[in-house]
């Protein structure tokens, strides 16, 4: 079992990229935070992306500065494949796995993650 202490400041964004997928299966949750309008929003150069994170703990450590309005928000991982994926590309919004300070990490589309969290099943 992996320290929930964890210093993540080492890790690269593909490693916490890999390790949010690692966690949203295997506890079935993802984590946004949220305030009074809803869910918070990143914005690059190019897109605008819904940040997420794979413990509470992980989101509650962004809530600072100009979030500190903000709590955590869990979500099933079928809400968000069965919801939010679809939600998000027609709002042509990306996700931005697992940010940090000064590092927005992986910025993917949403059908990208969607595909690294599914179960790999041949229809």
């Amino acid at each position: 079992m992996k320290n929930s202490n964890t210093n993540f400041a080492n890790y690269t964004p593909e490693q916490r990229y890999q390790y949010l997928v690692e966690q949203a299966k295997e506890h079935k949750e993802l984590w946004v935070i949220q305030d009074d309008d809803g869910c918070v929003m990143l914005t690059t150069d190019d897109e605008d992306c819904i940040p997420v994170w794979p413990t509470e703990a992980a989101a509650i450590a962004w809530i600072k500065d100009e979030w500190q309005d903000c709590r955590p928000l869990s979500i099933p991982l079928v809400d968000w494949l069965e919801r939010w994926v679809p939600g998000m590309e027609d709002d042509e919004l990306f996700v931005a796995v697992f940010p940090m300070e000064d590092d927005l990490g992986v910025v993917v589309p949403p059908y990208e993650l969607e595909s690294q969290l599914k179960p790999k099943t041949k229809h």
